[in-house]
């Protein structure tokens, strides 16, 4: 009798694990291949973050940019695609120096590190276009 509790109880265990395992055989593969997929197409999950959204917003609108914008970036030697490939793309918003719930235009603070070479960006974000209005570049 005691043997035989013994017995179906590792029947058991062993069938928990079959099925464990079973569903292991499926998971792992699946995900290794998910990784690559998405790797391909470059999907990351970083485009949910408030800075990420604000930045791809402000990406898909119309540039405008303030006389004193427009100078930076000749003294600077910024040309338009750099702006958006490199320091709107790798920049940050500092949410604490911006005035996010400002009406009807939210302005914010972007931080971009470009190697040692670090920007920092004023920006508006209007409804149908981002009007640029100061650039900084920082030591």
């Amino acid at each position: 009798m005691k043997y035989r509790k013994i017995v179906i109880s590792l029947t058991k265990f062993f069938l928990d694990m079959r099925k464990i395992r079973f569903f292991l055989t499926g998971l792992i593969p699946g995900l290794i291949i998910m990784f690559f997929i998405l790797n391909k197409k470059g999907a990351s999950c970083s485009g949910y973050l408030p800075s990420s959204r604000v930045i791809t917003e402000t990406l898909s609108k119309e540039f405008t940019y303030s006389e004193d914008f427009k100078t930076q970036m000749q003294v600077l030697k910024i040309d338009e695609n750099f702006l958006k490939d490199s320091i709107l793309q790798k920049g940050e918003i500092d949410f604490d120096k911006s005035k996010a719930q400002q009406e009807p235009c939210p302005q914010y603070l972007l931080i971009s590190p470009e190697k040692n070479t670090k920007y920092e960006i004023t920006f508006e974000k209007c409804k149908n276009k981002a009007q640029f209005l100061t650039l900084k570049k920082l030591k």
